[in-house]
This record gives C-alpha cells, structure tokens and sequence, in this order.
C-alpha cells in the first residue's frame, strides 16, 4: 500500500496558491483514478484508491502546512505503511516552474510542512518536488509572501499540464518502483545537435586541401 500525501493549507483562500500544488496533484490523481469519495480523518482528508493495481491512500492534511506531520505520522502509522511507501507531493523554490523532480530522503530545505513530517516521523520518506520557481526581481514582497500568492496568468495557463504530470508521476511510482520512476523523471532530455546550416544556392564541397 502507497500513502500519496498532497501538501498544502486548508480553506477556499488558499486553494489557488503556489504552496498548495500538493493538494492540486492530489485531486487531480484522485478523479484521474476515480477514488473513493474523501472523507474525513487524522486531521486530513482521506480516499481510498487503486494505483496500477496498488492500493493506496490519497492524504491532504488538514493542520495548516507547518503542522503536517501531525496529520501524516497518525495515518500512516494506523495503515503501517512503511516510510519507503510515503510520496509526499510540495512545492519547491529550488525547482523552476514547470519542471518536477522525485527524491528520496534528506531535508528539508525552508519548507514547513516537510519540516514537520520530518520531525515526526523522519526524513526517509519519498518527495515529488514540484517546482514554482524563485520570486522574480519584480515581486513585491518576500518568499513566504511568493508561495502564499496566487500563480500568475501566465502560469495558471500551464498549470493544467503541469499537474498532470505530477499525477502521471505517481501512476509511474506506482507502476515501477520509485528508482526506476525517479530515473526517468529527473533525466534531463538530451540538447539535439543544431542542424549544419548550409548556403540555400549553393552547398560547397571540401576541396583535397581542406581538412
């Protein structure tokens, strides 16, 4: 069984949020995949699904972000799902907008609600980082004040896209091992060589003293 923890805050006023794509990816997931209806419990909200023939939990705590673990540690403590089946889904600062990352343990890095399921439960848990990206050198404000701000226009035209490929993230973590998923996610695909621009009238051969 697979515990699939989306992070965010709870409340209408935060739902579009930088800081709330965890939950995005989750809802997502959950009508991709046709979930059970959430409910209720370990001060989250809880669904019962199939991920490519693995039973899962879709979790959205429900603590406020820096009380996570508070929420996470109780639900995958009644399910004993080992730590090396937690995936939990957050925004990243480190990560531009658009891309996303899988990781397994380490720290925390200036994020709450990682901070706080650290705490209670340790680091070993496996992270999708999605990236928004570092405030530009126009915003008004400071990084807590990015994160809990709405996405651009520019952005919220991307977004669908972009949590469907969280979503489709963790259908490949569940399909193929977290390893394998994780090498295919973070491989940069290769730069194709520019093509050899040639004269449009004439295309010059090597002459015997070229080399």
């Amino acid at each position: 069984m697979w515990l699939v923890v989306g992070l965010g805050n709870p409340g209408r006023q935060y739902a579009k949020h930088r800081h709330n794509v965890g939950f995005m990816v989750i809802d997502a997931l959950a009508a991709q995949v046709e979930a059970d209806s959430f409910r209720d419990k370990f001060s989250g909200e809880m669904a019962r699904c199939e991920l490519r023939g693995e039973d899962a939990i879709l979790f959205k705590p429900q603590t406020f972000m820096n009380l996570s673990g508070d929420a996470v540690q109780p639900c995958a403590a009644f399910f004993k799902i080992p730590r090396e089946r937690v995936l939990v889904i957050h925004d990243e600062l480190d990560i531009a907008f658009g891309e996303a990352r899988l990781k397994k343990g380490g720290g925390h890095g200036g994020h709450n609600g990682l901070r706080s399921i650290i705490g209670r439960m340790g680091a070993d848990f496996g992270r999708l980082r999605m990236g928004i990206g570092r405030p530009p050198a126009d915003f008004k404000g400071d990084v807590a004040d990015f994160v809990l701000a709405d996405y651009s226009g520019d952005e919220r035209e991307k977004l669908p896209k972009i949590i469907e490929t969280g979503a489709q993230t963790v259908l490949s973590i569940a399909a193929r091992g977290f390893d394998a998923a994780m090498k295919t996610r973070n491989t940069r695909p290769k730069k194709k060589p520019k093509k050899q621009v040639e004269d449009s009238t004439q295309v010059v051969e090597p002459t015997d003293t070229e080399s």
